[in-house]
């Protein structure tokens, strides 16, 4: 093709990026590396307008649709084959009101350009511990994070949305405003609408926290864990803890005698005072035998930020995950014997201490289902682009198998961890058939067709006959 192909979109101001375009295979990548889709165009949107323009285009020329934030959802849903890309990775404006101490937040930022803009002000929300995660993705899902025992789900600090809805209107979403739109916005996902502004809460944090990991042996994981078990029992909640087994990555602040050592890590940041923090991690720090111990008083900014190049954009992933009702003896010994057994030295377990603040959130005021489980555990299988499929097949076999460990200790699933290859069935086990029937409902009303089905997808109900 001698001229580069164009495609217009009516009242469209944004890119339109097609096949032949220089930046095409850029703009369909996306974190996840196995993900290898080739959209018919891009549309890559420079505010709401474009979103809506986009939206009816979509659906005049019946598209398959897609949409875009962060581009960071493991499964890929953020772009498909032969369809249209709605892409909203140029949208990524953050305004903060100090006064009312709330941040309007469009839909294609991540939350490192949140917290950029929050710890100028002294202030934080509840989002994501990767610095390169979309705010869109990891807040409609649910949104956990370092703050939220202390300051609830990200969903649990959404006050306003902005939402395009699939007829490609434009609606606000609140406790007062579609009230109902608000409820499923806040842990259904995308199936009810592309929302490009979000409008946040935001507290007092730092801007210096006391946080870091400390690593032991692999060797010691049974008796870090169960001390572990014990330790956050009493926790207060602005200690924010996610316990990391696998191997020690190659950080430049650790030896590079320890680098890829398995081992098990401990990871704390704690959301108030730093003196108070160094007294709640004092015992975490004094158990055992560490390998290495980071923890100290650090900017929550750069603590945010501070796991970003252990998960690059293009590695190969591959997740499996469930929640936990407890720690309990059994379940160490299944972590233990599995935890390991990964080929990949990038692979690894993550579990997240949940409870605090997040039980106690009124019930009925959002769709997140898993308020009253311990602990939240995701099996990261992750290896190099230019590893061979035996790698691949050795990565997959061993989350599966870890998961399938853990069946009879399972209590639902946190549905941003859901892969590509989780059916239907786990997106239930996510919701329960309570709420799932209440969103599909919503579902039905403000898209009963269906447009936004590349997610973690709601079916629509239909009538009862």
């Amino acid at each position: 093709m001698s001229a580069r192909t164009t495609m217009q979109i009516p009242g469209f101001r944004g890119d339109v990026i097609v096949p032949d375009h220089h930046d095409y295979d850029d703009a369909r990548a996306v974190w996840n590396g196995t993900v290898d889709r080739r959209p018919r165009l891009i549309a890559r949107c420079s505010g709401t307008a474009d979103v809506a323009a986009a939206v009816r285009f979509a659906r005049d020329r019946e598209l398959e649709t897609a949409v875009r934030g962060g581009g960071h959802n493991v499964a890929g849903t953020a772009v498909c084959d032969g369809g249209i890309v709605i892409d909203l990775s140029a949208m990524r404006a953050v305004s903060v009101d100090p006064v009312e101490r709330t941040a309007l937040v469009q839909g294609g930022a991540l939350w490192g350009d949140v917290d950029h803009e929050t710890q100028a002000h002294g202030l934080a929300t509840t989002g994501g511990i990767v610095g390169h995660t979309g705010v869109g993705g990891l807040s409609l899902g649910g949104g956990i994070g370092w703050l939220m025992r202390k300051h609830g789900l990200t969903v649990d600090n959404l006050v306003q949305a902005e939402v395009v809805t699939a007829e490609g209107e434009i609606v606000g979403a609140s406790a007062s405003d579609h009230p109902d739109l608000f409820w499923a916005l806040r842990g259904g996902g995308g199936n009810f609408g592309i929302v490009s502004s979000f409008r946040f809460a935001l507290h007092p944090v730092g801007p210096t926290v006391m946080a870091g990991p400390v690593f032991w042996a692999a060797e010691d994981t049974t008796d870090v864990l169960r001390f572990y078990r014990e330790f956050v029992t009493d926790a207060p909640d602005e200690l924010g803890n996610v316990v990391r087994l696998g191997t020690i990555p190659p950080l430049p602040v650790v030896d590079e005698d320890l680098h890829f050592r398995p081992a098990i890590a401990v990871a704390s940041c704690y959301a108030g005072p730093v003196e108070d923090g160094e007294r709640a991690v004092r015992a975490l720090r004094q158990f055992g035998t560490p390998l290495v111990d980071l923890v100290g008083p650090t900017l929550y900014v750069d603590h945010q930020r501070g796991l970003d190049d252990t998960v690059p954009h293009g590695w190969h992933y591959y997740w499996k995950a469930t929640n936990l009702t407890r720690l309990s003896d059994e379940v160490i010994d299944i972590v233990a014997a599995h935890a390991y057994g990964a080929t990949s030295p990038r692979s690894y377990a993550a579990m997240f201490h949940m409870g605090g603040a997040i039980p106690r959130a009124p019930r009925d005021a959002t769709a997140y289902p898993g308020r009253d489980v311990d602990h939240n555990i995701i099996i990261d299988a992750a290896w190099l682009p230019e590893q061979d499929d035996t790698v691949r097949a050795s990565e997959t076999a061993w989350a599966r198998a870890f998961l399938d460990a853990l069946q009879p200790h399972r209590a639902g699933v946190y549905v941003n961890f859901l892969d590509s290859d989780d059916d239907t069935s786990r997106v239930r086990e996510a919701y329960g058939d309570d709420t799932y029937r209440r969103l599909a409902e919503v579902k039905a009303k403000y898209d009963p067709e269906n447009v936004f089905h590349n997610n973690k997808n709601i079916q629509p109900s239909t009538p009862a006959q």
